[in-house]
């Protein structure tokens, strides 16, 4: 296969699996943040070099390009192990034979456990289920990590059943051991692909809570299939250029913020009122492209949220580029869930900068609502561009957002102009 045979493929720059094929054989299979990108990759004048003469013997055999797309990169992760073990490539010879390869295992326990097991030690009569081989060890636990946070379970030693303690930081009850074995049923059916089938019985369970006006509970199972619905771990992949994931499991949703809450209505029907609990204002400074850095500020519940601020130095932009610089924070934010989704975004600035953080946000798949501040020339807000009803409503803490963005921006510039300055005496 040659370089220009990709142009007739049209691959997607989505996350998901692909197959180098030679007629129907499957020679190697693959995963990817982007396809496009990933398998334009094999066809660099360095891939002998990168990957090695077998990969550069398989490319050059394979005459077709295949690929599936997924919804997240967790799920290209899980489902790249599930098709090499059915598929054996040739080409995937490591994957295939080496034993030290990590399997996600559940235990034969009442309450189950979810452990990391070697290939070498491996003794499949002791699980319930067992999914792998995973080539990546940093990629699973990171994997792992994510899924906790959507359902957690146990991951240590034995644990006595009455053991309060562990109860309380899962944050169940000992009446709650029906729900630890959904969290156990719903992880089996993550790892076998059935996401759909997760938040269908979701949906189901969230109805029934809602009927009989158990509204706090409709409310945590809405938070759990809007996580399921926004996986967007982009730094599952590239875990090396990103902080990884570091909040404990006891707070698995606290930062996960959906646009709509549940209220009381009539019985049987779910009553939704717009209520947004976080929103992110972002702002970029520099002189003349000089120290450019952006930040991140937060309003969570009406107030500001301090603790959850982000700084940023601007790597992609030599100049004095405002969109620019936003189109790199915003896709360097937007690789970590684990920060939380906000409700609303804030950017400093009218239709250009708005379409730029829509363009991200598409990328990554995430439907939130924009709004842009315009200034004037002393830099004072002069209007608002975006939703009329958001804005007639929020328009407050839009407002001091944005001013708490430029300040928190101008802050940080002129701590890194101060320290570049020093470093060069």
């Amino acid at each position: 296969m040659q370089s220009q045979d990709l142009k007739k493929f049209k691959i997607p720059d989505k996350p998901g699996i692909y197959f180098f094929k030679k007629g129907k054989r499957i020679l190697y299979i693959g995963k990817a943040t982007s396809l496009k990108d990933r398998t334009k990759s094999y066809f660099g004048k360095d891939l002998i070099e990168t990957r090695g003469p077998a990969i550069l013997d398989m490319v050059v055999q394979a005459d077709k390009l295949d690929w599936h797309m997924t919804d997240s990169v967790l799920e290209a992760l899980i489902l790249e192990a599930e098709l090499i073990k059915k598929y054996q490539p040739k080409y995937n010879v490591k994957e295939k034979d080496d034993k030290s390869w990590n399997y996600v295992c559940i235990t034969k326990e009442d309450l189950s456990k979810v452990v990391l097991i070697r290939g070498k030690d491996l003794i499949k009569e002791n699980y319930r289920a067992i999914y792998g081989p995973f080539t990546n060890g940093l990629q699973l636990k990171e994997a792992l990590k994510i899924i906790r946070r959507m359902f957690p379970f146990i991951d240590g030693e034995s644990i006595k059943k009455n053991n309060r303690e562990f109860y309380r930081q899962l944050g169940l009850t000992p009446e709650g051991v029906k729900e630890y074995k959904e969290n156990i049923k719903n992880i089996k059916l993550f790892f076998e692909g059935k996401k759909k089938k997760i938040i269908q019985g979701l949906k189901k369970q969230m109805l029934t809570y809602a009927k009989v006006r158990e509204f706090e509970k409709a409310n945590e199972i809405k938070k759990r299939i809007f996580a399921l619905e926004h996986i967007n771990d982009i730094a599952l992949i590239k875990q090396t250029e990103e902080s990884s994931f570091n909040r404990s499991t006891s707070s698995n949703f606290s930062s996960l913020r959906p646009s709509r809450d549940y209220t009381s209505g009539t019985l049987g029907k779910l009553k939704i009122q717009r209520s947004f609990t976080r929103i992110e204002a972002y702002d970029v400074a520099h002189i003349s492209g000089k120290n450019m850095v952006g930040v991140m500020t937060v309003i969570g519940n009406g107030e500001l949220a301090k603790k959850e601020y982000k700084k940023f130095i601007i790597k992609t932009q030599n100049g004095a580029n405002d969109t620019g610089a936003l189109e790199e924070i915003l896709s360097r934010r937007f690789r970590h869930t684990e920060w939380g989704i906000p409700d609303l975004v804030v950017v400093d600035g009218s239709i250009a900068q708005i379409n730029v953080a829509k363009s991200v946000l598409d990328r990554y798949q995430f439907k939130i609502s924009i709004v842009g501040v315009v200034k004037d020339e002393r830099h004072k807000a002069k209007a608002i561009q975006g939703d009329e009803a958001i804005i007639k409503k929020y328009k407050g803490q839009i407002l001091l957002a944005n001013s708490e963005a430029h300040r928190f921006a101008i802050k940080f510039y002129r701590a890194k102009s101060r320290k570049n300055m020093f470093s060069r005496v």
